[in-house]
């Protein structure tokens, strides 16, 4: 049996908002596995679904830029938020960010490797920084969209300065429709993006083992209904098809109007300009997702609560 810590119970109340004790008693069921202990939670109805963590595990700045049909999003971490703030790291985010749209690198490797306009590469000017500043710093992933024709939108949340902060997403609208239909368009979408969180574009683009991961929870639950077996396998599929549908980009509700359907957005707006306007393509980039953080001394007090070591 595995130890059941402090810092695993804190962990999973944060994940699932579940009580204490509920969290320490789906540990010790699934043997002190973070991500079983919340799917225990949630078919036994203590937790609310998660799309993913949103939770901002580490700090830095995610830069976003664009340039007609192409844009990207770069991430870049620090350990605290006050080198976030520094002139010198916001430089070094909004430059990389740029050298990843004009030398067309995907991912953080092949950016490191490109030329820095100060001399050297990002990587070596990274490294600099990191001496300069006297805090660890990590390119951590680059995005990028592009269309045939159209534009590529960009938005940040809550910038802390022109085109960096900790939510960058990008939104690719291919299709004949000038660009002062597009940018209004595509400013909208990417504000939705940031704040509903889609998981994909569309329902066949979710990763398929995050909905089986969602059936066999949906199983669990209902088999404790108690109804016939059919009509369980129909309370599995509804569910699934749920989950599906609130977590696709184009079936999510528009947060405007919390009605009207993404795709039907697009349609609206395509035919209003009587040109073509297709959605494409989107980034969304939170900083620190994925990421975890060293736990706090809140652990002590948690232990103290739930009775664990």
């Amino acid at each position: 049996m595995a130890e059941i810590t402090a810092a695993a119970v804190k962990e999973l109340r944060d994940r699932s908002g579940a009580g204490m004790m509920d969290c320490k008693k789906a540990l010790t069921e699934a043997n002190g596995d973070l991500e079983a202990a919340t799917d225990w939670l949630r078919a036994k109805g203590l937790a609310a679904a998660q799309k993913k963590s949103s939770r901002t595990a580490a700090e830095g700045l995610v830069g976003t830029a664009v340039a007609g049909t192409t844009g990207v999003a770069v991430e870049v971490n620090s350990e605290t938020d006050f080198v976030a703030k520094n002139d010198q790291f916001q430089d070094f985010v909004r430059t990389a960010a740029q050298a990843a749209l004009l030398t067309g690198a995907a991912d953080a490797e092949a950016l490191g490797a490109t030329a820095h306009p100060a001399g050297g590469t990002i990587a070596e000017k990274l490294v600099g920084n990191i001496a300069t500043i006297g805090e660890n710093q990590t390119l951590r992933r680059v995005g990028r969209v592009s269309v045939s024709k159209g534009l590529v939108v960009d938005y940040v949340h809550n910038a802390a300065a022109p085109g960096l902060g900790k939510i960058g997403v990008l939104v690719a609208l291919e299709g004949d429709a000038s660009a002062d239909v597009l940018q209004p368009l595509g400013k909208q979408i990417a504000m939705h993006i940031a704040a509903a969180f889609p998981l994909a574009l569309s329902s066949s683009d979710i990763d398929p083992a995050l909905l089986e991961r969602e059936r066999a929870i949906a199983a669990e639950k209902a088999a404790e209904s108690g109804k016939p077996a059919e009509i369980v396998a129909k309370m599995v599929d509804g569910a699934v098809a749920k989950f599906a549908k609130e977590n696709a980009l184009l079936s999510q509700l528009f947060v405007i109007d919390n009605k009207t359907p993404i795709a039907d957005v697009v349609a609206k707006a395509a035919k209003e300009a009587g040109a073509s306007i297709v959605l494409k393509d989107y980034v969304r980039f939170q900083l620190g997702e994925g990421i975890e953080k060293e736990e706090s001394d809140f652990a002590a007090e948690v232990a103290a609560a739930a009775g664990v070591s």
